[in-house]
């Protein structure tokens, strides 16, 4: 096996085996059998030596701890995930047993925006709901009270900005229709190119310009980073509806 397919860890694997040393490690406990206690994922030397190599851990024979940098990591994750418990548990009132499973996943898959969000309207929160310390992120150092609308609709977003389509509310079928037929659908992410005269946005091959009714009644998420130089090399290849 060459070495650079021995240094692959899939992220999921990664955020995992960070968050059960992290995990492990608020209980005092370094070493391996702990560790593996508290993870979700299987793993063996390769993993970890994986993770050595990019920097992430510091490996010694049955004990592992997270270097600084793989703090900051481990961090993020665990900051997504008791974030996750606390809007599950607190907030949706969700059953614990269903809590535990969904946290994970979210962890995974949650925005910077989406995040913060949570985090500032949960007030954020210094502790999950069974009492372990949540990371501080940007959001508690600014102390930020109100909440930023995470979906939107595409008429609103300016040229630049970029945006995760979240559903699609026509008022018709056949312009419902016209949309997935070029490709536009849920998941799809865009960057807004222009908004005068109608509403242009380009995603994978396709450059598409729209009126501003239809643009209202797509719905997008909206994502970190501008893709103003998408903008700029933007060309050809445009459809209309």
């Amino acid at each position: 096996m060459r070495s650079e397919e021995r240094d692959i860890v899939d992220v999921e694997t990664r955020d995992e085996i960070l968050e059960a040393i992290w995990n492990s490690g608020e209980s005092g406990d370094h070493s391996l059998p702990s560790i593996r206690g508290h993870c979700d994922v299987d793993f063996g030397d390769a993993e970890l030596g994986a993770l050595q190599r990019a920097g992430l851990i510091v490996w010694s024979h049955q004990t592992v701890a997270l270097s600084a940098v793989g703090l900051k990591e481990a961090a993020r994750v665990i900051r997504r995930h008791r974030l996750a418990d606390s809007l599950l548990s607190t907030f949706l009132r969700l059953k614990r047993a269903h809590v535990a499973e969904l946290a994970c996943r979210l962890e995974h898959t949650l925005l910077p925006e989406v995040e913060e969000a949570i985090c500032t309207l949960l007030g954020h929160p210094a502790v999950s709901p069974d009492g372990k310390p949540i990371p501080d992120g940007p959001c508690c150092s600014l102390d930020q009270r109100t909440v930023s609308r995470i979906v939107t609709r595409l008429s609103e977003l300016r040229p630049g900005e970029r945006g995760r389509v979240t559903y699609i509310r026509p008022d018709s079928h056949a312009h419902l229709h016209q949309l997935l037929s070029f490709g536009l659908s849920p998941g799809v992410e865009l960057v807004v190119h222009s908004t005068t005269p109608t509403v242009c946005v380009r995603f994978e091959s396709t450059e598409l310009a729209m009126d501003d009714e239809i643009a209202g009644c797509i719905f997008v998420v909206r994502m970190s980073g501008c893709g103003e130089a998408e903008v700029a090399s933007a060309a050809g290849g445009r459809a209309s509806t």
